[in-house]
């Protein structure tokens, strides 16, 4: 299935490169909240850690972040994407946070459409009494292969709706209702899960439809994008709030969001090579499809093609990095968070 991408027509390298202009408005220290996803081994046909030497790995990437000052380690969620590549997002969030008491863990996307909303509660609700305050969701209903969502047992057509049902029903578990429940997909009688979270589990919405935007609106915590342009990242964050409104939940602490694929380099050409094979070789798709939403370069590069986005509301930057290592990834996503954060 092809990817789809937001846009507005305009090219990526239309902006001038090199300085970070400054933002109209102040963000405070705790007003940003960055994250590295660490895994990008997986995707590329590298050599797969595992065992003690994977642990080993992450321990130290674990201790470079939080001595960096980045918030959270950002996990993915597939179960057979393009030739059977995948890890269990909940399961791996949980390794996360065993693994560290610094770093929070945020899970993007999370494929709830693909189980069974109870035992994805109950899944939630334990990696929460591990690491409270610590773990936060994006969701989404997947379908860039449609062959994972059918191996699964659902038909790709009731994606939306299954996903409509299954948040509801999470959310009231999540909040220590006893829930009865007879719907299009799921039946429950009484269902009722402890112990209740010590602190609420963001549960942020992503998507490219105007449905998922109405989800968002309606039963999420905020909107989690990819691969558009900061207007209209601005623009889905507008119509989830109003969405949001008209559904009379007026006092939502909105938590919207960004995931950037990037690459880094000494030179924008360098950082291009090693972003472009990654993403061709996992999505099937030409890097020039997706090349006016992926920033590279040198961090001040990638800094500034982001910083319009957080001027469109984002609080959450979570970081695909290719940076020639793991380490330097983490420290290439640290020096942008050092721009963004310093009043440039």
């Amino acid at each position: 299935m092809p990817v789809q991408l937001f846009h507005n027509g305009r090219s990526r390298d239309s902006r001038a490169q090199g300085r970070v202009p400054r933002r109209g408005r102040e963000v405070s220290d705790g007003g940003l909240r960055f994250g590295v996803n660490l895994m990008p081994q997986l995707w590329v046909d590298e050599r797969v850690r595992s065992g003690r030497e994977l642990l080993s790995h992450r321990s130290v990437l674990f201790r470079r972040m939080a001595d960096a000052g980045i918030e959270h380690v950002m996990v993915g969620d597939h179960v057979m994407f393009h030739r059977g590549v995948g890890n269990d997002g909940l399961t791996d969030a949980a390794s996360v946070v065993t693994a560290t008491e610094e770093l929070g863990v945020y899970l993007a996307v999370y494929l709830m459409v693909l189980r069974h909303p109870v035992l994805v509660a109950r899944q939630i609700l334990t990696v929460a009494q591990l690491a409270p305050g610590r773990l936060a969701l994006g969701l989404g209903i997947g379908g860039d292969d449609r062959h994972e969502v059918l191996a699964c047992g659902v038909d790709p057509r009731t994606r939306g709706r299954r996903m409509d049902e299954s948040l509801g029903i999470v959310r009231r578990l999540l909040a220590g209702e006893t829930v009865s429940h007879e719907g299009e997909f799921f039946s429950l009688e009484e269902a009722r899960l402890r112990p209740e979270p010590a602190q609420p589990i963001p549960l942020v919405v992503g998507g490219r439809s105007d449905a998922a935007l109405r989800r968002a609106g309606r039963l999420g915590d905020g909107w989690l994008g990819i691969w558009t342009s900061a207007t209209r990242c601005a623009e889905a964050i507008a119509a989830v709030e109003q969405y949001g409104a008209e559904a009379g939940r007026g006092a939502v602490g909105w938590q919207h969001g960004m995931t950037f694929w990037c690459g880094f380099g000494a030179d924008r050409a360098q950082a291009r090579e090693r972003i472009a094979p990654a993403m061709e070789g996992l999505y099937r798709t030409p890097f020039d499809k997706f090349e006016r939403y992926i920033p590279y370069g040198r961090p001040e590069d990638v800094a500034e093609f982001v910083a319009p986005f957080v001027e469109a509301g984002c609080s959450t930057l979570n970081f695909i990095p290719f940076a020639g290592s793991d380490e330097a990834g983490v420290h290439a996503v640290a020096e942008v968070r050092k721009l963004l954060r310093s009043g440039y």
